[in-house]
């Protein structure tokens, strides 16, 4: 199913009607300071969190630009093996590397990382090839051991490269140069998942609708920009997520595209439900009960969808797909964040920092992927599927 499924719908698509896409950088954007293969920030902050706000810090639609022009400048630097010339190969500096793309997710920056790592091994066997492969993974996944999307892109890579009996039957070259086919095939279709997912959840979108969103996802914003693309006449009600305020950052980008927009204090989400026809999320991770971890405040907003009869879609890519089954709020990795609440706070009141929280799938209607439109009792058949 990962093969075809993306792939296969994307170009469906363009066949039948031209779409302007955005397309991410292929190559290795120009090299970063060296960095330790451990984690560099030790700080009672998450790794997950800074990375989230370092990101929504810089998607806007000047730096996408700026993206799309960098493609034009640097054809030829798809066959870069190493961030810097001739110095030793290292994962942590690749994946960095490709974290500095502003449209890039950080699970198909760890892809691409690994499949770099296929390119630059020296091994001479197979069994060497997974050794080097499971030990990169396993670092990309120490980096920041509260990133689900992190863990599952690199778990699901090592499934998808390596799980086909041919090599068995193969000479190492050939076999290693299947292995990396594989892996930049599955780069290919993580990347292409966002803008499948936009197309699969056009027909939800119906004209005078009011859409309510939670924080910055970037697929939930490339579903909005293709509805508009789209000549749909919608309104998009935001929350202002705090207390990094993504809403807000959202907001600007929607008003750039002269969509009609709103925004909501955190608190006001059940005495705006009245006027929402919709509910649309992104997810840090799905997990095995088919329910999904995301920025704090979801798990509210979809029990006031769910009391009010409002649907509550999500929009994840595949890659998200995590062997998880929390039971409850306190069964998921702390990922702290920072609380700036404007006025002094005694030194004896505990605050809450967690950053996200858990939606069961009770509460939720449909999940888009770039595996199709899921309900949340399919999603285990499809991770076992992705898994075995």
């Amino acid at each position: 199913m990962w093969r075809s499924s993306a792939s296969f719908i994307l170009d469906k698509h363009l066949n039948n009607k031209p779409i302007s896409i955005t397309h991410s950088i292929d190559s290795p954007p120009p090299p970063s300071a060296s960095m330790a293969d451990e984690n560099p920030n030790p700080n009672p902050i998450s790794a997950y969190y800074e990375t989230r706000a370092a990101h929504h810090g810089i998607v806007t639609s000047e730096w996408l630009e700026q993206a799309q022009a960098a493609v034009q400048r640097y054809p030829d630097r798809e066959n870069s093996v190493s961030p810097v010339s001739g110095s030793p190969f290292s994962v942590i500096e690749e994946f960095n590397s490709w974290r500095q793309q502003p449209d890039l997710a950080e699970a198909v920056a760890a892809i691409r990382a690994l499949a770099a790592v296929i390119r630059a091994s020296e091994a001479t066997t197979m069994m060497e090839l997974e050794i080097e492969l499971k030990k990169a993974s396993d670092t990309l996944k120490a980096w920041d051991t509260t990133s689900i999307s992190l863990t599952a892109g690199c778990d699901l890579f090592m499934r998808y490269v390596t799980r086909t009996s041919a090599l068995e039957f193969e000479d190492f070259n050939s076999a290693k140069s299947r292995v990396l086919g594989r892996a930049e095939k599955f780069g290919e279709i993580s990347c292409k998942a966002r803008r499948v997912i936009a197309i699969l959840s056009q027909d939800f979108i119906f004209d005078g609708c009011t859409i309510l969103v939670h924080g910055f996802s970037r697929v939930v914003f490339e579903i909005l920009k293709t509805s508009a693309q789209n000549k749909k006449l919608f309104r998009v009600l935001c929350t202002e997520g705090r207390p990094d305020k993504t809403g807000v950052l959202l907001a600007k980008e929607l008003a750039k595209l002269d969509i009609p927009v709103k925004l909501l204090i955190d608190s006001a989400v059940a005495y705006s439900m009245d006027e929402v026809d919709m509910v649309f999320v992104g997810a840090d991770g799905v997990v095995e009960s088919g329910g999904i971890i995301n920025m704090m405040g979801t798990y509210q907003i979809a029990l006031v969808a769910h009391s009010m009869n409002k649907p509550v879609y999500v929009a994840a890519e595949s890659y998200k797909f995590a062997r998880l089954y929390p039971l409850d709020q306190k069964d998921l990795e702390p990922a702290l964040r920072p609380n700036d609440f404007n006025v002094p706070v005694p030194p004896k009141v505990e605050v809450e920092r967690s950053a996200r929280d858990y939606t069961p799938p009770q509460y939720l209607t449909l999940l888009f992927t770039d595996l199709g439109v899921l309900t949340p009792s399919v999603v285990s058949d499809e991770l076992i599927q992705l898994y075995l």
